[in-house]
């Protein structure tokens, strides 16, 4: 045995009380990154290096699970045909813009395929599915309803009450593939 290993003596772990202190931050703030723990503790005082609190935040396995992205069914491809009078085919689209003062404005747009005609444009704050089917229903009053509405994939189109709403009233909606704007434009 050398004489090295004979005389060491282990060294005290100095990282103990940050790890301590990185793993009470990521479990209070769970959808926190090493960076983001990182700027918590440097807003606490911690004069602290970047690469040590990402070393040790790896070795408490503390990594943010990815998200995974929501896989939207595939459906049949239908070639897009112009439709040939009013009232037969309507695409909806959200447009966004913001006030003066910051806050986002959630614009529907609903536009009949056949004549080029702005339908509806409906202005909110927020706008989620039932309030859409309360639109469409008010559409449905003044104008009549189309035999086919063509959406993109957002969650409001793809809602359990806009599919309930369209099976009820003999509606078939259409999605556009994802990627490809062009189809709802």
């Amino acid at each position: 045995m050398s004489a090295s290993a004979l005389r060491y003596q282990p060294v005290v772990d100095r990282n103990v009380p940050l790890r301590e202190e990185i793993r009470t931050l990521a479990y209070r703030h769970r959808r926190y990154g090493a960076g983001m723990i990182y700027l918590k503790l440097r807003q606490r005082g911690m004069r602290v290096n970047h690469k040590r609190v990402e070393r040790l935040y790896a070795l408490e396995r503390l990594q943010v699970k990815r998200r995974k992205r929501k896989k939207v069914p595939v459906g049949e491809r239908q070639p897009l045909l112009r439709p040939q009078t009013a009232n037969e085919v309507w695409s909806m689209d959200f447009v966004f813009d913001r006030t003066a003062e910051g806050r986002s404005v959630k614009c529907l747009s609903v536009v009949d395929d056949g004549t080029h005609e702005a339908v509806a444009v409906v202005p909110e704050r927020a706008m989620g599915g039932n309030a859409l089917t309360r639109v469409l229903d008010r559409l449905r009053v003044e104008r009549g309803l189309p035999r086919v509405i063509r959406t993109d994939n957002g969650k409001e189109f793809c809602s359990r009450a806009m599919l309930t709403w369209a099976h009820q009233h003999q509606i078939s909606l259409l999605l556009i593939e994802p990627g490809k704007p062009n189809q709802n434009s």
